[in-house]
């Protein structure tokens, strides 16, 4: 097929100062649109779940904070952990809610602050079996497959796979499966012997899933994922957005919307007393080196 040529043709003269300012006009506008894409700010969100998901999860949360903000607010969803943090060690997220081993390594690579958590209740991993499963203890899983999210998934792979070789001194085959929904979802249908989630993600489940699964372990608690932001925000705007998500809490509207992103009640976050002890568990030896290459 012969390939199509372009054909100019020629502006009259009388109209050449008419053609120039509506080619100028465009510009302009387009101008304008880059320079409002490039306005604005993004909140990154840990993949637990599906891209579409999140993306639903969280867009309400984010409508409201873009009032305190006083520019748009883009939710950033991703595939997987690697491209979630990626982006949070070349400090490409303005906000982000990430789990606490994330904010130890986004920490050190960016400084990122946490502002806000949930304080109903504390992140425990948990490690399930399917409900009619004859494994009874962890020691019966030795030289079985686990299934996992992922490799840096703090509470549900990185401290429980710790917890399995160090102090029930088992060995396994882990599978890494993306997300807490796959994870039980493989349990369920018997891929696997047993699955690794947390009880935040286990109990956002539908109610026939969790009574096709039993809890065999369960890791201690610590404070949940934080709600963070990159240090190049200004001080008295990230204050403005953690009284903004503890005014939430305050009224029916606002807790139902903190409800879809699993913080039932806002309390603020802080590093020293809620994330930094968590750097004695010596857990980078379990986790994967991300990429630190922009996507």
């Amino acid at each position: 097929m012969a390939r199509a040529r372009s054909v100019c043709a020629p502006v009259p003269g009388g109209l050449w100062h008419i053609w120039l300012v509506r080619l100028l006009g465009g510009i302009a506008l387009l101008g304008a649109s880059f320079l409002v894409q490039a306005a604005g700010y993004t909140l990154a969100v840990v993949p637990q779940a599906s891209p579409s998901e999140t993306y639903h999860r969280w867009v309400p949360f984010a409508d409201q904070l873009q009032r305190v903000l006083g520019q748009p607010l883009q939710v950033r969803v991703y595939r997987t952990f690697d491209e979630f943090e990626t982006d949070l060690v070349n400090g490409l997220a303005d906000f982000a809610y990430m789990n606490p081993y994330h904010l130890i390594m986004a920490r050190k690579a960016q400084g990122y602050l946490p502002l806000i958590r949930d304080g109903s209740r504390l992140l425990s991993g948990l490690l399930v079996v399917r409900r009619d499963s004859p494994i009874k203890s962890v020691k019966e899983l030795n030289g079985k497959t686990i299934a996992f999210p992922d490799p840096n998934a703090y509470a549900a792979s990185l401290y429980m796979r710790a917890l399995l070789q160090e102090k029930a001194n088992i060995r396994f085959t882990s599978q890494f499966l993306g997300t807490h929904g796959n994870v039980y979802r493989h349990v369920i249908l018997g891929s696997v012997a047993a699955g690794s989630g947390v009880n935040v993600t286990l109990a956002r489940e539908f109610p026939e899933t969790r009574a096709e699964l039993r809890v065999l372990y369960e890791t201690p608690g610590t404070p949940p994922h934080p709600l963070c932001a990159h240090p190049r925000i200004p001080s008295e705007l990230r204050e403005a957005v953690a009284r903004a998500v503890l005014e939430l809490g305050k009224n029916e509207n606002g807790r139902e919307l903190l409800k879809r992103i699993d913080i039932l009640k806002p309390v603020r976050a802080s590093y020293e007393r809620d994330y930094q002890p968590l750097e004695r568990l010596g857990l980078q030896k379990f986790s994967v080196q991300t990429g630190l290459s922009p996507r």
